[in-house]
């Protein structure tokens, strides 16, 4: 038969109300009170076990995740990584979706305080003052993940986006072409923007390739509509671009579909390289080259980063992966 909060306090010799408070933690009762409760609690297996667990060993075996976007591929294949880890370590993850929304954003970390998860993992999106001090005033593990800080030391897991994305460019340059243009994201973000739009433009400059104006179209996001618009404004400013390259596969995936629209070959006439290397890449016609991320091992890592603070109170390291280019048939060698 399952035990009940009447047996726990009559067992306890406490009242109902005293078993209640303790659960949660709501004061009003001695040490000596609370432990001989939370022993009863654990004698008779009474549930919900997991906040009795928690309460004794400060921990509720669960930790949250923070996303912009969940429609985003991507984001599918950091969680894979993150869940795999929870799971190896007997945990479970609540996952909540910010809209890159600031007052969301706060209601969130309030709510995962609340619920006592043992970290925090926050992807994808910049750190601001505000999340920070409520996340550290609160002593709350956190872990930065395809993304990182400037301004606080918090530790993270990501690729370098500068590197990859000068590698892309290389890629294409290494195939013959020397008309490059770039579809990117938002051109003042700081985490996946300007990195990239860096790396590219610097690829480009130390092999002798012109760089104009004319070379780069900057875009709200990096979503599958914005590639379909990035490519018509591409086409429209430097109609004589033989490669581009896209800030993420999603708008590499737009462009493609743009191309189609717009009768152009792709790679026969333009070739097209994106960035992610997600399982969308390998789906498109022509299946899309690419900069690939190892989007699951980061999830993976940022995950296991998380517990070894939990475990340890050892702050880690923070991670840089490595990245490499996926070739597919999206782009195409231009003979000199």
């Amino acid at each position: 038969m399952t035990n009940t909060i009447k047996d726990v306090a009559k067992k306890a010799n406490v009242s109902i109300a005293t078993v209640s408070r303790i659960l949660n933690d709501q004061g009003g009762y001695s040490e000596k009170t609370k432990f001989k409760v939370l022993k009863v609690i654990e004698e008779l297996g009474y549930q919900p076990n997991a906040v009795a667990r928690g309460l004794i060993n400060k921990r509720t075996h669960t930790i949250g995740v923070l996303f912009p976007k969940l429609s985003s591929s991507l984001v599918t294949d950091l969680l894979d990584g993150i869940e795999k880890a929870a799971n190896d370590n007997g945990s479970s993850v609540i996952v909540c979706h910010t809209e890159s929304n600031g007052e969301k954003t706060m209601k969130y970390l309030q709510l995962l305080i609340e619920k006592r998860v043992d970290g925090i993992i926050f992807a994808s999106e910049i750190l601001k003052e505000e999340y920070y001090q409520f996340v550290t005033n609160t002593k709350m593990p956190i872990i930065l993940l395809s993304t990182e800080s400037y301004a606080y030391p918090v530790p993270f897991v990501k690729v370098n986006d500068f590197h990859a994305a000068y590698a892309a460019a290389k890629h294409l340059i290494g195939k013959g072409h020397t008309k490059i243009g770039m579809i990117s994201g938002k051109k003042d973000d700081i985490i996946a923007g300007i990195p990239r739009i860096e790396g590219f433009k610097q690829a480009l400059s130390d092999h002798g390739i012109s760089l104009g104006s004319e070379n780069i179209v900057f875009s709200r996001g990096f979503a599958f509509p914005d590639g379909i618009e990035g490519l018509k404004k591409l086409i429209g400013q430097f109609p004589d671009v033989t490669a581009i390259f896209a800030a993420s596969d999603e708008m590499a995936i737009g462009a493609l579909s743009a191309a189609y629209q717009l009768g152009i070959k792709v790679p026969d006439e333009v070739s097209v390289m994106g960035y992610d290397n997600l399982k969308l890449a390998e789906m498109s016609i022509p299946p899309l080259t690419t900069v690939g991320q190892p989007l699951a091992k980061m999830g993976e890592a940022a995950a296991e980063m998380l517990f070894t603070i939990m475990e340890t109170g050892e702050i880690p390291e923070s991670r840089i992966m490595p990245h490499r280019i996926i070739e597919r048939m999206s782009v195409k060698e231009r003979k000199k």
